[in-house]
């Protein structure tokens, strides 16, 4: 098939390369513009775009795609059979949907309809899911509520982070995007519309989502929470005034009532009461200004005793 794909960050590369793998011819590629990067602010090319010319693919990268007349008339020339759009990070525009004779096709990674939204690998391991998965659908106007194509499930195991299912799910996606195409071409694939009242949303995530609350969350709460913000919001409170970075945590043993934010430094463990009589416990932190260290270093060197409170 005649195709243009949209996709910006390293989760999009593996569907790109299954396209690539898969013979389809690759018209053009879409993503973000180049942008600023680490201390040093230098200008980075986005994994797609490094993708995509070294494939000797054409990339364009419109800052501005819904009332640009250039680059519709260059889209409207391609005249693509299907528009794949992988975690581009652009609404798609009315006119762009209703280009492609197959439609815009998404790769989006959750369980729709749970899950919609920018943030969906992060929130689904913060809800402490034990399954997840992707969904191809095709895109409209709403946010995330297009019609399911395919879908595939993958377990969440308790030790796994956001970030390590981030490859995951990329790797998982790809074949499904390829699959969803012949389908779609063969027309042995019907879009299902979702059920939107049981739709749940993962919006964007912003620093304050890491702030762990002891007297609103259990200590399995805080964790989960823990691992779905990974690396970014993470997870943090203040100790004495100054910013502690939980680093690594686990949920402690149960154990006698503890007013939530309430430190137990017995052998040298940092514990913390939380709600629901539950206790956490701290064991790599990062005190503001400092080097990270593991909590039995830090608490040997800090004058801290039992009953001191966290946030």
């Amino acid at each position: 098939m005649r195709l243009v794909f949209c996709g910006t960050p390293r989760f999009a590369v593996p569907t790109l390369e299954a396209l690539i793998a898969a013979k389809h011819e690759i018209a053009l590629v879409i993503s973000q513009p180049d942008r600023p990067v680490g201390r040093t602010q230098q200008l980075t090319a986005p994994p797609v775009k490094e993708t995509a010319l070294a494939a000797g693919l054409e990339v364009t990268q419109p800052e501005k795609i819904k009332n640009n007349a250039e680059f519709r008339e260059r889209l409207e020339a391609i005249s693509p059979d299907a528009i794949v759009v992988v975690a581009y990070g652009r609404i798609i525009p009315p006119w762009m949907l209703a280009l492609p004779r197959l439609g815009c096709i998404n790769l989006h990674a959750s369980l729709l309809p749970k899950y919609r939204g920018a943030a969906p690998i992060q929130w689904a391991v913060a809800m402490g899911e034990t399954v997840t998965g992707n969904t191809t659908m095709l895109l409209e106007e709403g946010l995330d509520t297009g019609p399911i194509l395919l879908q595939r499930e993958i377990p969440v195991s308790p030790k796994q982070t956001a970030a390590d299912l981030f490859d995951v799910l990329a790797q998982d996606g790809a074949p499904l995007v390829v699959e969803t195409l012949a389908g779609l071409n063969a027309g042995t694939i019907k879009p299902k519309p979702q059920d939107h009242t049981r739709a749940t949303l993962a919006p964007i995530l912003d620093r304050e989502d890491g702030r762990m609350d002891f007297a609103a969350r259990t200590a399995t709460e805080l964790w989960n929470r823990w691992r779905g913000f990974q690396p970014w919001p993470g997870a943090y409170t203040t100790l004495e005034g100054k910013k502690l970075i939980a680093h690594q945590m686990l949920v402690a043993a149960e154990r006698a009532k503890g007013d939530p934010g309430a430190v137990d430094l017995t052998d040298h463990r940092l514990q913390v009461a939380c709600a629901q009589n539950t206790w956490i416990e701290i064991t790599e932190l990062q005190m503001e200004g400092k080097k990270r260290m593991a909590a039995s270093d830090f608490l040997r060197g800090a004058a801290l005793h039992s009953g001191i409170r966290l946030g």
